[in-house]
């Protein structure tokens, strides 16, 4: 928790430098007591580096795409000149994006995540797909993760603004 804390106040300090006044004074507070909601339920003072990274990325403001090229990464295991995605890692991977709508009850069961990762690798006979694969499984929507583009959606249309007139 002290590492991610650390790593959170140089974080919020670089986006303070960048856009001045639109950082809250208690951002690394507020974004640490999240991460310990989730991830740290039982008050250990222990919160996986890799389950952090995987709930900012998926609350960074960043395209989709770019969000799941950075959770192939974080979770891709090398395998030669590539890295691949195994179904221990997806599984990893769900297990901890799962944990974000959990905090406001909206979670699924494990077996939600186990039918996930079998959509992921149907027809797929090795044991790891490659980043492609990955991608397109995450585009096709999966119902595990529904509230990720979801959010992502409601947070492009806030900005939009139409010259339009309503009665």
């Amino acid at each position: 928790v002290q590492q991610i804390s650390g790593m959170l106040t140089k974080l919020f300090q670089r986006v303070r430098l960048e856009k001045p006044g639109q950082v809250d004074p208690r951002a690394t507070e507020f974004t640490l007591n999240l991460l310990a909601a989730m991830y740290d339920r039982s008050g250990t003072g222990y919160i996986k580096t890799r389950s952090a990274a995987a709930a900012l990325i998926a609350l960074s403001g960043d395209t989709l795409l770019a969000r799941y090229r950075a959770f192939f990464q974080f979770y891709a295991v090398p395998d030669g000149k590539a890295a691949l995605i195994t179904r221990n890692a997806l599984r990893s991977l769900l297990t901890d994006l799962n944990q974000i709508p959990a905090i406001v009850g909206e979670s699924c069961s494990l077996s939600c995540v186990e039918i996930a990762i079998h959509s992921c690798f149907h027809g797929v006979l090795n044991s790891a797909i490659v980043e492609e694969k990955f991608l397109s499984w995450l585009r096709s929507e999966p119902a595990v993760l529904l509230w990720l583009p979801t959010c992502y959606r409601l947070s492009v249309t806030e900005m939009v603004s139409h010259q339009a007139r309503c009665r």
